[in-house]
């Protein structure tokens, strides 16, 4: 379902849980549980720092919670599944005993999302959207869970397409992802969209990217996750490299408003107070007459 400004309005079914899409602006608070990940590495390894991080992100206002265990930025050192599956079931586990809302799994290894699943898991978020495990949809589709698919092009590789523009690319390489899903057999009420920021861009490109977030959605059809959270792109909005933490979470929530306004369902970000606070003013007005 569209609204009139092209929007998903709807149910986001993941699992036996959902979201409403298109009654405010979603938050998915980012649990990292890794010792390297490039902003908060090392915070959340711990079983109860992850529990009370997550409590601390769903008081503050979240809508559901994004567990990763394997860092994906430029520079992160490759894992196996077991060591990921090591870091993550356990929070895994205590995190689904205490909460009801959605948990988010971000992983491309099936096996991972096997576990992942048996443990709780309602959403794979796979950062290949897809294209980088052949079992992964279909495990999907076989367990019932909700997926988000970017468009990554950092492992897509480089454009066969000469002068393509980035946001069209994304629209294509994503309505390829969505193809494997719906073949696998997951509804399309199951699926969500992320234009992939900071994966492999530049700048301009995540600029592009963020003002084509209406069309990542490809015509309305699915809800849009976007997710620039301290990302480079961030920084270029707090100051540069010598940034500080508040900073980057502070132009982290005007780009999470930013990309709402622009057709966002969903906000990934670590700092969940800034970004609700932010995203609270928006939803007041936009909402309010959306839904008059």
């Amino acid at each position: 379902m569209n609204s009139t400004d092209g929007r998903y309005t709807g149910i986001y079914r993941c699992g036996n849980r959902s979201l409403e899409i298109g009654k405010k602006t979603l938050i998915m608070g980012i649990l990292n549980l890794t010792p390297d990940s490039f902003s908060d590495g090392g915070r959340y390894t711990d079983v109860d720092a992850a529990v009370d991080q997550c409590a601390k992100m769903v008081k503050e206002g979240a809508d559901c919670i994004d567990l990763g265990a394997e860092a994906t930025g430029p520079n992160s050192v490759p894992i196996s599944s077991k060591e990921e599956l090591e870091r993550l079931i356990p929070s895994l586990q205590a995190i689904r005993s205490r909460f009801d809302i959605p948990l988010s799994v971000d992983t491309f290894k099936s096996e991972t999302a096997r576990e992942a699943i048996t443990a709780g898991a309602d959403i794979i978020n796979d950062i290949t959207g897809f294209l980088g495990d052949p079992e992964m949809a279909g495990l999907v589709a076989e367990n019932g869970a909700g997926c988000i698919l970017m468009f990554n092009k950092r492992t897509n590789g480089e454009n066969k397409i000469a002068f393509e523009p980035i946001s069209r690319r994304a629209v294509r390489e994503l309505t390829g992802s969505v193809d494997i899903a719906l073949k696998a057999g997951i509804p399309a009420e199951c699926i969500m969209t992320d234009p992939g920021i900071g994966f492999g861009t530049t700048r301009a490109e995540d600029a592009e990217l963020t003002a084509s977030t209406l069309s990542m959605g490809l015509l309305g059809k699915y809800p849009v996750l976007y997710a620039a959270s301290r990302k480079r792109y961030a920084r270029v909005f707090a100051g540069g490299d010598a940034a500080t933490e508040a900073q980057l979470d502070y132009a982290t929530a005007g780009l999470s408003m930013t990309a709402a306004s622009l057709g966002a369902a969903m906000v990934r970000v670590h700092n969940v107070a800034a970004s609700r606070q932010m995203l609270d003013i928006f939803d007041n007005t936009f909402y309010a007459f959306a839904n008059f």
